[in-house]
């Protein structure tokens, strides 16, 4: 030690910020995209990141509909999908009325997704909160079936065949992919095709 000046020990504990686990994918369609709209988004679904173990990507399109905006977001893990759609006058509030979707959603399904989902290591089960009460996990419950002859054609074929029946949806079986497929009505009057891939 040195004559006059006194040392002492000091211990930092340093945390390091982990890479998040999600990765969030935002785009924008007719809407004004700014860099503060975007750490916003990446922000508020960033809190949902302490539900996954795994890579995950949430993927956000900001749009408007009718000049209102618009955010559609879609979270993909293992076998779990997960989304939510939103407009209100303040693209900020939508932003996080979606957040809160997502949130409630996890929250309400936790006991489908413990039962079906139990050895899907993407999914922090433990970290979901409970539903606030009982009557918020509803359960799943066929009323009804349908059998449906599958029709090989085009898409455009589907679009004018669900048209005809005041349909929502068609299921038909593509000519162009041999594989099962759905389009459907879109609320702004547009048209939306779903494709399947057996894996």
């Amino acid at each position: 030690m040195i004559q006059g000046v006194r040392i002492s020990s000091v211990s930092l504990n340093i945390q390091y910020k982990e890479d998040p686990i999600m990765k969030i994918q935002i785009s924008a369609k007719n809407y004004p995209m700014s860099e503060k709209l975007g750490n916003y988004i990446e922000k508020k679904l960033g809190k949902l990141d302490k539900y996954f173990n795994e890579d995950v990507t949430a993927n956000v399109v900001v749009s408007k509909l009718r000049e209102t905006p618009k955010i559609e977001a879609t979270i993909n893990a293992k076998q779990a999908v997960f989304r939510a759609e939103m407009v209100n006058d303040s693209i900020y509030d939508a932003v996080d009325m979606a957040t809160d979707k997502l949130a409630n959603q996890m929250s309400k399904l936790k006991g489908k997704l413990e039962a079906r989902y139990k050895d899907n290591k993407a999914l922090k089960l433990e970290f979901i909160p409970e539903p606030e009460s009982e009557d918020d996990e509803e359960e799943m419950t066929i009323v009804r079936r349908k059998e449906v002859e599958l029709d090989p054609m085009v898409a455009e074929e589907a679009i004018l065949q669900m048209e005809m029946l005041g349909h929502d949806f068609f299921v038909f079986l593509d000519m162009d992919t041999n594989a099962v497929s759905v389009v459907y009505k879109r609320k702004g009057g547009e048209y939306g095709l779903i494709e399947t891939d057996r894996r």
